[in-house]
């Protein structure tokens, strides 16, 4: 309910809040009303941003507002034209200079900590806060919350949310690739054909992804970045994201022609110098809403019924919006208050400073995280297998590790990265969102990529100084964590491989783990 008012209202703008027209909150705007968007640093400095991201959401904030200005009273305070470090004390001086604001209307943060703030702001300064759902999303949380408490799911319990589930509801109310009650084409997912490694001859040519130039603000958001945020990681030498709506539309309509057919196959597969494969690169433009997903699911459905993208591409696709997104957001809210300490497995490790460079040996680390650097981006299995996995099975702080992800991609949001990071990488959040840890040996990545060709460690060797940290330190996880994990049927394989070596050979895992685990900074 929001209650009825009598002066002129604050309509909050947040950077990623920038939806198409008819904007959700800005069409309740009436003459009077006033709208405030800000560049608050404390947005960019609570993790060390990657001046990529820094500069997308600045830009495309600063094209909305263009957008924006001459429909409404919109002040916009740009870094360094202001002395607010915060958004809450931005807004606490605006009501102080517009005494006559009789309430604060926002749409729902992505961030519980923006969220709190701002709440506290409203307390403190006597207006009360109206915050309206954000249409954007095809599940409500309290749609969530209705099938999250459902009795039980499919015989799992409440207490074990699984997005499979999720996924199957969400394409049965919206009727998202269904006939009728069944699924099109017979079948819920098909993963078993979306797993391709690409072999030793490589990919085939990949189609280049349309990137956009840097128009004259995005080129002022640049310079301003260099000059505030000089310390920051990343470069800002490839930025090409799109940073409007019409931008954000071309980008989905070049990955659908051109991407989407092949995406499916091989959406898991990764290959040196080739950051962006057949991937869509539109999560950062989704994720600042400047894309719904609607949108985007009608036009990977447009494309199946036009027989220009394959059934296994096209779910494939989709599951990642209608299912994964829609069920992470729901988790990130549900779990709010577990976030900042969850680690169900005591991971205590420090975050290595290379994880920050790129310089380590290990060619598939080194690979990931100099083209984050480089571009802000890294695919899913770069992120969940690649740094994820090594930070899972090395026992890093998932503080730390989510802290770095939320920081270096640009495509990252509280709500998506908390959830992805702790509880999908990571595993900190124990069974409550996935059946099991995503582990990995070095063989999965020497199966999926090329890394390894050029790679001073071997992907087979367990111990000795050549051997791959990730093949050592699979093998002492599932030793560390037998107490927990043995009993999980789908782990079952793994301890059934650990059982064939005798407690020589283990034991000598064991202490090389220690070796690679104490010497984690010069891996």
């Amino acid at each position: 309910m929001h209650m009825a008012h009598r002066g002129p209202r604050l309509f909050l703008v947040l950077g990623d809040q920038l939806h198409p027209d008819p904007h959700p909150l800005l069409s309740l705007a009436q003459q009077g009303d006033y709208v405030l968007m800000v560049e608050a640093p404390e947005e960019a400095t609570h993790v060390w941003s990657h001046k990529a991201r820094i500069t997308l959401f600045f830009s495309a904030m600063r094209h909305f507002a263009e957008r924006w200005q001459t429909r409404c009273d919109l002040t916009y305070l740009r870094i360094g034209a202001h002395k607010f470090k915060t958004l809450g004390a931005a807004v606490d001086a605006f009501v102080s200079q517009h005494p006559d604001i009789d309430c604060i209307g926002m749409l729902e943060a992505g961030d519980a900590r923006v969220s709190s703030a701002l709440a506290a702001c409203g307390k403190q300064i006597g207006r009360p806060i109206d915050v309206y759902p954000d249409p954007h999303f095809l599940c409500s949380l309290e749609d969530f919350e209705h099938w999250a408490n459902r009795g039980a799911q499919q015989g799992k319990a409440a207490q074990s949310l699984r997005m499979e589930f999720f996924y199957r509801w969400m394409r049965r109310r919206t009727g998202v690739l269904m006939d009728e009650d069944q699924p099109v084409g017979g079948q819920w997912n098909f993963d078993a054909e979306n797993r391709s490694g690409f072999g030793a001859s490589g990919p085939p040519a990949v189609p280049p992804p349309q990137r956009f130039v840097p128009d004259g603000i995005t080129r002022a958001v640049m310079a301003d970045v260099e000059k505030f945020f000089p310390e920051h990681p990343g470069s800002l030498s490839d930025f090409a994201w799109p940073v409007t709506e019409q931008e954000a539309r071309l980008a989905l309509a070049d990955f659908v022609v051109h991407r989407l057919p092949a995406f499916g196959r091989w959406q898991d597969a990764m290959w040196r110098d080739e950051p962006f494969l057949w991937h869509s690169l539109i999560s950062a433009a989704m994720n600042l809403k400047l894309l719904d997903p609607r949108e985007v699911i009608s036009a990977a459905e447009d494309a199946l019924a036009r027989g220009t993208a394959p059934l296994s591409a096209v779910e494939g696709f989709i599951r990642q919006i209608l299912g994964w997104r829609e069920f992470v957001r729901g988790i990130y809210w549900r779990y709010v208050t577990a976030w900042p300490l969850t680690n169900a497995l005591s991971a205590s490790h420090p975050l290595p400073k290379w994880f920050w460079t790129g310089e380590t040996k290990a060619a598939c680390l080194n690979a990931a995280i100099s083209q984050t650097l480089q571009q802000g981006y890294a695919h899913h299995i770069q992120r969940l297998m690649v740094t994820g996995n090594f930070a899972l099975l090395a026992g890093i702080n998932p503080r730390a590790v989510a802290d770095w992800y939320l920081a270096v991609y640009v495509d990252a949001l509280a709500w998506v990265e908390e959830p992805n990071t702790l509880g999908m990488a990571l595993f900190a959040l124990g069974g409550r969102m996935t059946s099991k840890p995503y582990i990995a040996s070095g063989a999965y990545i020497k199966r999926m990529s090329n890394y390894c060709k050029q790679c001073v460690y071997r992907p087979e060797l367990r111990t000795g100084a050549q051997a791959c940290a990730f093949t050592t330190l699979y093998w002492d996880f599932l030793m560390r964590h037998d107490h927990l994990l043995r009993s999980n049927p789908r782990m079952a394989m793994a301890y059934k491989n650990l059982d064939r070596m005798d407690e020589k050979e283990r034991a000598a895992i064991r202490d090389w783990a220690q070796v690679r685990l104490t010497q984690l900074a010069s891996l």
